[in-house]
């Protein structure tokens, strides 16, 4: 299966506790991923899992 890239062109600006980031990236890190990565990962599961409640 071969998924096509699509362009990242907008941000979404999340505040969170100093603390919390820290502990994020740290994890991030020391799993061979990034944050950004993490979080866009996040999003697409929940928009798949959610798509069927229009």
């Amino acid at each position: 299966m071969q998924h096509k890239k699509s362009k990242k062109n907008s941000q979404l600006i999340v505040r969170i506790n100093d603390q919390e980031r820290a502990e994020f990236v740290k994890l991030c890190d020391e799993l061979d991923t990034s944050a950004a990565r993490e979080v866009r990962r996040f999003i697409r599961d929940f928009l798949t899992q959610h798509k069927d409640r229009d």
